[in-house]
C-alpha cells in the first residue's frame, strides 16, 4: 500500500555535487566584485576671497634633517604626508605627522622640519587668490 522512495546513491552525489559547486561559484562571483571604499581624511569648510582661485597641488620632499626657515604660503589647504615623519609648527603649536596623515595648514607663519631617519615626502593642495 506504501510506496516507499529509495534514492539512489548516484543521485545524491550528484545533487550534493551540484549544490557544493552552486555555493562555490557564489563564493568566487562575490569575490571578484571589488567595493569601493571611500574614507574622508579631512574636511574643512572654507571661505573664498574671490570668484577667482588658482588651485595648486605641489609635491615637496624634504631631506633628512631639513628644517624650513619660517614662512608662509599664497593660500590654505591640505596637506598630505606621503612619506616620511613631519614636525610642523604652525600658530604657536607643534604637531608630528607621519605617512598618511593630513592636516590644513591656514597660510599662517609656520616652519616644518623632517624629524625622519629618512626623507619625508609632502603633497600641498593649495587654494591661492588668482592673479
Amino acid at each position: 500500500m506504501f510506496k516507499t522512495l529509495t534514492i539512489k546513491p548516484a543521485k545524491v552525489f550528484l545533487v550534493t555535487l551540484a549544490s557544493l559547486l552552486l555555493i562555490s561559484v557564489q563564493i568566487v562571483s562575490a569575490q571578484d566584485k571589488p567595493t569601493l571604499n571611500r574614507t574622508v581624511l579631512l574636511e574643512n569648510k572654507v571661505e573664498l576671497p574671490s570668484n577667482n582661485i588658482n588651485a595648486k597641488i605641489i609635491r615637496v620632499t624634504f631631506p633628512v634633517a631639513f628644517k624650513t626657515p619660517w614662512h608662509t604660503h599664497e593660500g590654505p589647504g591640505p596637506r598630505y604626508v606621503v612619506k616620511g615623519k613631519l614636525q610642523v609648527i604652525e600658530g604657536g603649536k607643534t604637531k608630528t605627522y607621519s605617512v598618511g596623515d593630513v592636516f590644513w595648514e591656514s597660510g599662517n607663519l609656520m616652519s616644518v622640519e623632517n624629524i625622519g631617519e629618512n626623507s619625508a615626502e609632502l603633497i600641498i593642495f593649495e587654494l591661492a587668490h588668482a592673479n
